[in-house]
């Protein structure tokens, strides 16, 4: 079955989080997930006032950006978050913007190469493990959490790049792509995660999570228009009344694709949010298998 799920954007005053985490909740959707978009808002803080705010809720983080956050302070976090609210959290960790890691003075060289060490450090302190490492960028001299998760605590990375696809198949527990992947882009997305599971030994499942652009309601059309040609998107979008057909069979084709996890992705300036997590809970997800 594929998950569904809908998207907070951070443009949205931190303080109105409460009530559409709490109308997501009410409405039974599966997932909420969180960005930690500079200089917005805070993904972890923002992940643990959700899930205190509700009760059966999966709560994501995506993407942390790992040249801000050295990785003993994301295990820190991480294992707090999945014992406090077990089954529930999720983070998933990325390159970052690199002009926005630039402005904070956390730019590197390679990132390619900080990702690559950050996911095997994160995963192996998640796993109870005590680190002593002197990479290129992540250096560690004997680190263990006091507290580690109870249950496996999967680490998800985004990616859209061939080699930072291939790198997450390798080296994180699940894999997330942005709105600007199209339905045919997500197959061969999940061809190249393949590909670096093959190379790494690796079995098991792979969940793949893929934002879906949506707008619903009045000025849909216009407000989803306006906001791709901000970003430069050039993925199709899906903008008109509130009505979930379209929506659903688009996650179907999503799902089809590879796509584990279809969240629906609102425009900045959605007007409605709780509207907007509802609609995904109670128009769409009844279409999507």
């Amino acid at each position: 079955m594929t998950t569904l799920g809908a998207v907070f954007r951070p443009q949205l005053p931190p303080e109105r989080l409460r009530s559409v985490a709490r109308a997501a909740d009410a409405a039974r959707l599966e997932e909420l997930w969180l960005w930690e978009d500079c200089f917005l808002a805070s993904g972890v803080a923002s992940t643990s006032a959700a899930l205190a705010w509700t009760e059966r809720l999966r709560v994501g983080a995506g993407l942390l950006p790992v040249p801000l956050r050295n990785v003993a302070l994301t295990a820190m976090e991480a294992a707090t978050l999945h014992r406090m609210f077990p089954g529930r959290a999720m983070l998933a960790v990325g390159h970052g913007v690199q002009p926005w890691m630039g402005q904070t003075g956390a730019r590197v060289e390679s990132p390619m190469t900080l990702l690559r060490e950050y996911l095997h450090a994160l995963r192996a302190l998640l796993g109870g493990e005590r680190l002593t490492v002197d990479g290129r960028y992540v250096r560690l001299d004997d680190v263990a959490l006091d507290w580690p998760p109870t249950a496996p605590a999967p680490v998800h990375a985004g990616g859209l790049g061939p080699r930072t696809l291939r790198l997450t198949g390798e080296a994180a527990d699940g894999t997330v792509l942005d709105a600007s992947v199209p339905a045919d882009g997500v197959r061969r997305a999940c061809a190249l995660v393949a590909e670096g599971r093959a190379a790494a030994g690796r079995s098991g499942p792979h969940p793949v999570t893929v934002y879906l652009h949506v707008a619903t309601g009045p000025g849909a059309r216009e407000r989803l228009r306006a906001e791709k040609e901000r970003t430069g998107n050039t993925a199709p979008g899906l903008g008109g009344p509130r009505d979930g057909r379209a929506v659903g069979a688009a996650g179907v084709v999503q799902g089809e694709g590879g796509a584990t996890a279809v969240i629906l992705q609102p425009t900045s300036d959605e007007p409605d949010p709780e509207g907007f997590v509802r609609f995904a809970a109670e128009r769409v997800r009844p279409l999507v298998p």
